[in-house]
Formats: C-alpha cells, sequence, structure tokens
C-alpha cells in the first residue's frame, strides 16, 4: 500500500538522538519545506543550492538571534531515508539549544513529528516495505548481538524477499486461473495444475518453516527465563553466582537459606537469559521455607527452561530419577546439572548416573561452567542462530503466517478435490492477502498509524 496519504505533505521536525545532555545532539527536519526552512534559518549559504549528500558548518540564527554552530547534513528527495528532501542538524547538546532549535523550525511552518513518522513516510513513499520498517523499530531496541543481527537482516529485506518471492509466484498463477474463468464456456486451463502443486508444496515447507522460527525469534527479542531449582544445598545459589560472575546471591551451608526467587539477567552468546534462583526443593514444617517451595514450583511452570541442580556426592540415581519425573511433571524443557562433580571426579560422578543425560560441573571452582552457557544456548537455539537464516520475531507476521499456512492448506485441498478455478481462485486470493498484510501491499490508514504509534519519536 506504498503512495501517499491525504495530511501527508506538510514537513515534521523532532529530535532523532536521546534526551538529556551530551556532546552533540541530531534534530531531523523531512518534508517539501525542509530545506526553505532551514535555508531561512542558516544564513551562511543557500542550501537549495547545494548538492545532495553534502555537509554544511555555519550559525542557524532565527529572529536576529544565533541560536549555536552546526553542521547541516544536506539529503534530496527521492535520494533520502523518507524519499522527501531530509535535513539533520548536527548541534551542542545542551537541551536548550535542542528546543530553541526546535522551536525556530517549528515557528516557520514545521510540526512536531508523531511516534516513528519518518519511518512511516519511508514506507508511504516506497523506501521499504511494512515488514523492513517494523525492523527498524526492532534494531533500535536491540539489546544483544543475536537481536541486532536479526533485526539487521530483515531490515535489510532478509524476511520481505522470502516473502515476495513466493507472493509474485502466486500471483503469476493467480492471473493465470483468473483468466480461465474468462474462457469458462471454453473449457481451457492456462494454469498448469503439476506445477502449481509444486509452488503450493514449496510454499508449505517455506512458510512452515517461517511459523516454527517464531520460537527462536521471541527467543531473541524477549530471552529466555531459566528456573535453576534442585534440592536445598546443591549449590544453586552458588551457580547463579558463578554464571554472573558476582557474589548476587547469599551462600550458605544452612539448609533452606534461599527463601524468595532471585532474578538476575545474564547475556550468554547473544541471547539474553534471565536465570532464577529458587528456594530449595523439599518438605519442610517452615511456613516462610514452604512460601519459598511453592514459588519455586511456580516458577518452574513458567520458565522457558529448567535447570534442574543435585549434588553428585549425595544424591543416589533413584532420588535423580523421581526428581527428573517431578521436573518433567512441571516443564518438559529441562537440564540435569550434577553439581560437586570434583568431590568424587568427573569419571566416579559418570559411572555413579550412567544412562542418564546429566551436565557435569562444579559451581564452587567453576569447572564446565563455561561448557555449561554453551549448553545452554544450544538447548535453545537448536542450531537455527545463523545470519543468513530468516527469523519471525514479530508477533503480528507470525499471525499472518498462520493464515497464510490456513489458506495454502485449503488450496492443496482445493487441488486434490480438484475444485473448479473460480473456488481455488479464491483460496488463493486469501493466500495473497495475508502475504501482502505482512509487507503492506495490504494495510489500512488506521493499522499503520497504530503500527507506528510504537516507534520511538525521531525515527
Amino acid at each position: 500500500m506504498q503512495g501517499k496519504l491525504s495530511g501527508w505533505d506538510d514537513t515534521i521536525v523532532a529530535l532523532a538522538t536521546a534526551h538529556g545532555v551530551g556532546a552533540i545532539a541530531v534534530i531531523r527536519v523531512s518534508g517539501p519545506d525542509a530545506i526553505g526552512i532551514c535555508d531561512g534559518l542558516f544564513p551562511s549559504k543557500s542550501l537549495a543550492a547545494q548538492p545532495s549528500h553534502t555537509l554544511h558548518v555555519g550559525f542557524l540564527e532565527h529572529s536576529g538571534r544565533v541560536l549555536d554552530e552546526v553542521v547541516l547534513s544536506l539529503f534530496k528527495g527521492p535520494r533520502s531515508y523518507t524519499g522527501e528532501d531530509v535535513v539533520e542538524i548536527s548541534c551542542h547538546g545542551s537541551p536548550y539549544i535542542q528546543e530553541q532549535i526546535i522551536s525556530a523550525i517549528t515557528a516557520e511552518g514545521a510540526r512536531l513529528a508523531k511516534p516513528g513518522e519518518f519511518t512511516q513516510r519511508a514506507f508511504l513513499s516506497g523506501k521499504m516495505d511494512l515488514a523492513q520498517a517494523e525492523s527498524v523499530a526492532d534494531l533500535i531496541a536491540s539489546n544483544t548481538e543475536a537481536s541486532r543481527r536479526t533485526a539487521l537482516h530483515n531490515m535489510r529485506g532478509g524476511f520481505s524477499h522470502v516473502l515476495q518471492g513466493l507472493r509474485e509466484r502466486m500471483l503469476q498463477f493467480s492471473a493465470l486461473i483468473e483468466l480461465e474463468l474468462d474462457f469458462s464456456q471454453e473449457d481451457v486451463e492456462f494454469a498448469d495444475r503439476s506445477r502449481f502443486f509444486q509452488l503450493i508444496e514449496e510454499a508449505q515447507h517455506t512458510v512452515g518453516g517461517l511459523i516454527e522460527s517464531f520460537r527462536l525469534g521471541n527467543v531473541i527479542r524477549n530471552g529466555v527465563s531459566v528456573a535453576i531449582t534442585g534440592k536445598p544445598n546443591a549449590g544453586k545459589s552458588t551457580l547463579l553466582n558463578s554464571l554472573l560472575n558476582e557474589n548476587r546471591a547469599i551462600v550458605s551451608d544452612i539448609a533452606g537459606t534461599t527463601r524468595d526467587t532471585i532474578e538476575e539477567l545474564i547475556n550468554i552468546e547473544g541471547i539474553l537469559f534471565r536465570l532464577i534462583d529458587t528456594a530449595g526443593l523439599r518438605e519442610t514444617e517452615d511456613v516462610i521455607e514452604t512460601i519459598g517451595v511453592e514459588k519455586s514450583m511456580k516458577k518452574m511452570k513458567q520458565a522457558d527452561l529448567v535447570l534442574y541442580l543435585f549434588d553428585v556426592q549425595e544424591e543416589t540415581p533413584e532420588e535423580l530419577e523421581a526428581a527428573q519425573w517431578i521436573v518433567r511433571g512441571q516443564n518438559p524443557q529441562y537440564l540435569l546439572v550434577g553439581n560437586k562433580a570434583d568431590t568424587i571426579g568427573l569419571e566416579a560422578a559418570q559411572q555413579k548416573f550412567s544412562g542418564d543425560d546429566v551436565w557435569y560441573i562444579s559451581a564452587q571452582t567453576g569447572f564446565h561452567v563455561e561448557q555449561l552457557k554453551r549448553r545452554l544456548v544450544e538447548k535453545v537455539v537448536q542450531g537455527q542462530l545463523q545470519s543468513e537464516n530468516t527469523i519471525v520475531t514479530n508477533a503480528r507476521h507470525y499471525s499472518a503466517l498462520q493464515q497464510v499456512q490456513q489458506s495454502i492448506y485449503d488450496i492443496r485441498k482445493g487441488l486434490d478435490d480438484q475444485l473448479p478455478g473460480d473456488l481455488l481462485a479464491l483460496d488463493i486470493r486469501r493466500c495473497l492477502h495475508y502475504l501482502g498484510e505482512i509487507t503492506g501491499e495490504v494495510s489500512n490508514e488506521d493499522r499503520l498509524d497504530y503500527i507506528f504509534s510504537k516507534f520511538c519519536i525521531g525515527k
């Protein structure tokens, strides 16, 4: 749905850098009068006469006052971020100076930009599709290497290219089937059903893979919650401290020291993990400790992954098997970790618990703790995190893809049942509609306003 909407012929201004004091600040101006307005504030030279993509140093003046010495970056449309004339003003980072410059620009006819309005204009002018535009917000919000890499891949069109290729091929077959309807009396077939069936199989595989990637995308975007659980004195708090490389949790030989959950964030190989140290699992008459155990069970259910820690010296294989049954009942995603392996030796620990998939460490000495971190990443990523992979991180895209998947299923069933072209065309149109919703070929003004309202102002 690219193309200007009504009311988008004015000029907007906003602070593009973060609010507050800094060395410099960048103020962005975009619209048909962007160069003219800035020209009136910049007496050093005529900006309109300057070539695009150039820098200009001088003083900004308004109402006979010098506001600041600035650097102006000049971008003439359509070779700009928004596709319009854009001027970016790099000024000194005083909040007062920022306010004075923005006030001068608005006094000359610009208005303050709404959240995400610059990127919305970029979408409307065809500089990017909707999926790419949403990736801009994801890139700004990225806080790990994985989220940065995924957002950058999608912003550069990785996700869009997959969908556009599929949509174009579907459109070709749709056009041929629609043509058949025009010659329904002639009983002719323009669309090769065997080739179309092959396309549907490819589409099922592609869309199914994208839907499956949302699990990993959700991990990349929101992080992974890991509940560290086990019996008292198994070393849960020590492990938390070892993973964080700091003394965050109180460590004691007294059983039941941890009465409440402790949560900390850690970035492991570009994935954000929220580690939850829980109270030890045991029967107790202590009222406070009982509440802590109940919270532990609740956290196990809510967590993306449960790490069950046990003492290899104290625990028996029978006790571990019983604990594993309890943990599996709370959450099917779990890791068994044998702690204090240095007390009896790694080989002895492996022989004692033979047959169980256990990772052995020493939280106290740090033995195998770094390898455990890598194991956590492998558990949630499962080899899918590669720079060339397209990963769905947006819930809106995920919902639309589910509709696409259902439409493809209906098309395939129609082919198997040899439905007439008019009924088949309905399912194809529905599939094309939901594909277009993701990239913005099919949209509406209210939906666009909602999507871009979640962006930061100045972007």
